[in-house]
């Protein structure tokens, strides 16, 4: 039978690329105990001894402590388990890159300062617990003290962002932008304009009845917006002035006068106020970083019926 195969710390160093100072070090602190001894009291270190050398450089690369190390490696194991530690390691450590190379790409093209790229460093290393508790913030924030819509505002905080194990470069810069998004002064004064007017309209009873109408017509009236943009029709067109009627028509309250210039102006107020293209990337975003069906662009549509409204 033939004696296992043991090396010594300078041909561990050759075999490694680690300086032989530093495995030295990791062995004086317990992290690499030698296999045996020479007769002179020389280090021997066998093939166990390298894949275990081998994930203490990851771990450490990756910014464990020793403490953390020794840790981790304190259960006896084979070089297969070893092997089976280090792949998972290298793992994470891949995943952190991932991360860093997102942060670098969207620096290079914002031509970022110093703070924001440190902020988005930190945003790019959030857990989804931290990202879930970042959108549910958000909208605590945009409807606190108000009288709401219930169900509506329900839908709007249930996108949570969820990244996967493995996410593309699109879905991290998204999540940084998302991120971005959400925590920007001026959308979030946005959103909340748009809380406190639905909730005044509900107050003085003038919510129900639009609100209803368009759950239930919004995606007859967009496709028939979007059918008319293609074709290059003016808003003051036929098919404009039609589609304004009927939008009127189903918002309006009995004692409302659906024909009225000053009613259908109303109307194109609340589209224009709900239509803010950064709630609609608030969307586009979401579903980059779930990988859902991209959300293609309403501006168009909407835009449209503003204007056959004021027509």
């Amino acid at each position: 039978m033939g004696t296992t195969a043991t090396f010594t710390i300078g041909e561990l160093s050759r075999r490694t690329g680690l300086p032989v100072k530093t495995i030295r070090f990791y062995s004086d602190e317990g992290l690499l105990p030698p296999t045996e001894r020479t007769d002179a009291g020389y280090r021997l270190y066998d093939a166990a001894a390298m894949a275990r050398l081998e994930l203490v450089r990851t771990l450490r690369e990756l910014g464990l402590g020793l403490a953390d190390v020794s840790a981790a490696l304190s259960q006896p194991t084979t070089v297969g388990e070893l092997a089976t530690r280090h792949v998972e390691a290298l793992d994470e450590q891949i995943r952190r890159l991932r991360l860093r190379r997102a942060v670098l790409r969207a620096v290079a093209k914002r031509n970022s300062e110093l703070e924001e790229v440190n902020l988005m460093n930190r945003l790019a290393s959030m857990s989804d617990e931290e990202r879930k508790q970042l959108v549910d913030e958000f909208w605590d924030e945009m409807v606190a003290g108000l009288d709401i819509d219930q169900e509506f505002y329900r839908r709007m905080r249930s996108g949570k962002p969820e990244l996967s194990d493995d996410p593309s470069p699109e879905q991290l810069e998204a999540w940084i932008e998302f991120a971005e998004l959400v925590q920007d002064p001026d959308f979030r004064a946005v959103i909340r304009r748009m809380s406190e007017t639905q909730a005044q309209q509900i107050k003085d009873g003038d919510f129900q009845q639009p609100a209803d109408a368009w759950r239930t017509h919004w995606n007859e009236w967009m496709a028939r917006a979007q059918e008319a943009v293609d074709a290059g029709e003016s808003p003051t067109s036929e098919a404009g002035q039609t589609l304004a009627a009927d939008i009127a028509a189903a918002s309006a309250r009995p004692e409302q006068d659906a024909a009225s210039a000053g009613f259908r102006r109303e109307l194109a107020d609340r589209f224009a106020s709900s239509g803010d293209a950064r709630a609609e990337r608030y969307w586009q975003l979401l579903a980059i970083i779930n990988d859902w069906s991209p959300v293609a662009t309403t501006q168009p549509a909407v835009g449209f019926m503003i204007a056959a409204l004021r027509g």
